[in-house]
């Protein structure tokens, strides 16, 4: 597999037009610009993101020209795609712009803003806030009614009789519009973008009379659908503590191992198929989780970081210690509050989960939550389902 091929196969979902046009412009030496956006509703960058910014890398490493666009235009419209509900909250332009402050800071643990052939940073508010009228209306002649509304969840919500917001209506032309304020080649994201970059595309045909390429990547799924990369309700930030990130990933399960170490590493492409082989074999796929999470945790931070958390994880978790230190958690009226305000559990609704399935422990009693209202004394230590602890200050 030479540079090439592994670009338009690891970890990639779908390319349009085809994946055989893409590959003969790339053999022609031509390079490309392409983007990839991300929406700062949140602080975080996660492990969801982490499988785009590893494509992103292996582009820019080609020697392509690569832009991170941070949608503080986008994220005021509010992005539907994987809603099953029309949001209760939209943001603001100035909340966006102050939750992308430090999303430079947690992607540059995989891609480069610096050196020979820097990642570009854009805001695609600088330019979506400068349409006017007449722009707005130049964009949606390209789209029907019929179309847009034909978009899956949106069919599913007014079959359940959900409210389809005609801001959120709005968002695949307003991130169709990106490509032809940046005149790109391609566009890169997640498998469940590809209504939108596919509004991309036909505006980049009407507006530039221009090919724009799409890259999908997959979205990290179990079996049953649910999305890898959240524990107990918690997203895996990109800057989680190594401890705290290695913990985490030894809770996905064992079918998702190959797919994260062809998508969130580096490691080459014949280990990821030993990896796959051997499982299939019968080895203990324990084994290679716990390779997955030491060689995430290096490549996010170093290797001496992933060592540590591995050994930690091993006293912890294989031989029965409580760890020393733990996440801090101020207290607020009872647990429940306490958790949820700390973002240490996602919703009251998902403590009260964890709750009846007994999966809250007081580590000074020994015993299992059972009221949802229990109120903790300070500096009471709890554990979380198999891998969290916190403690109350």
């Amino acid at each position: 597999m030479d540079k090439i091929d592994e670009l338009l196969t690891r970890g990639v979902d779908k390319i349009y037009p085809s994946k055989e046009e893409l590959d003969k412009v790339l053999r022609s030496g031509k390079k490309l610009r392409l983007y990839q956006g991300f929406d700062p509703t949140g602080t975080k960058l996660h492990v969801g993101h982490m499988v785009g910014l590893r494509k992103l890398a292996e582009w820019q490493k080609l020697g392509h020209e690569v832009i991170f666009l941070i949608g503080d235009g986008t994220g005021q419209a509010g992005d539907p795609s994987g809603k099953t509900t029309a949001r209760d909250k939209f943001h603001s332009r100035e909340e966006l712009r102050a939750n992308a402050r430090d999303y430079v800071m947690q992607a540059q643990k995989i891609v480069d803003f610096e050196g020979s052939n820097p990642i570009k940073i854009l805001y695609n508010g600088d330019w979506l806030n400068e349409l006017k009228l007449v722009d707005i209306l130049n964009i949606a002649e390209n789209f029907s009614l019929q179309q847009l509304s034909e978009r899956d969840m949106y069919q599913e919500r007014m079959k359940k009789g959900e409210t389809v917001n005609l801001r959120e209506f709005l968002y695949p032309l307003l991130q169709g519009y990106d490509s032809v304020a940046m005149d790109v080649d391609l566009e890169l994201g997640g498998s469940d973008q590809t209504f939108n970059m596919l509004c991309g595309r036909t505006l980049m045909k009407s507006m530039k009379k221009k090919e724009k390429f799409v890259m999908t990547t997959p979205l990290l799924a179990d079996s049953s659908g649910r999305k890898i990369g959240k524990t107990e309700g918690n997203a895996i930030a990109l800057d989680d503590k190594p401890e705290e990130l290695f913990g985490k990933i030894m809770t996905f399960p064992d079918e998702v191992i190959v797919k994260c170490f062809e998508c969130l590493t580096t490691i080459p492409m014949e280990e990821v198929k030993t990896v796959e082989e051997k499982i299939k074999e019968g080895v203990n796929p324990m084994l290679y989780k716990k390779q997955l999470a030491e060689q995430i945790v290096k490549e996010l931070n170093d290797e001496a970081s992933a060592k540590k958390a591995a050994l930690s994880w091993s006293d912890t978790f294989q031989k029965g210690e409580i760890p020393e230190e733990m996440t801090e958690v101020p207290q607020v009226e009872n647990l429940m509050n306490s958790l949820v305000k700390a973002k240490a559990v996602s919703s009251n609704s998902e403590f009260r989960r964890l709750v009846e399935e007994g999966a809250i422990t007081n580590l000074e009693t020994g015993e299992k939550i059972k009221d949802v209202n229990f109120t903790p004394e300070k500096g009471s230590r709890f554990k979380i389902g198999k891998h969290r602890f916190v403690k109350i200050i």
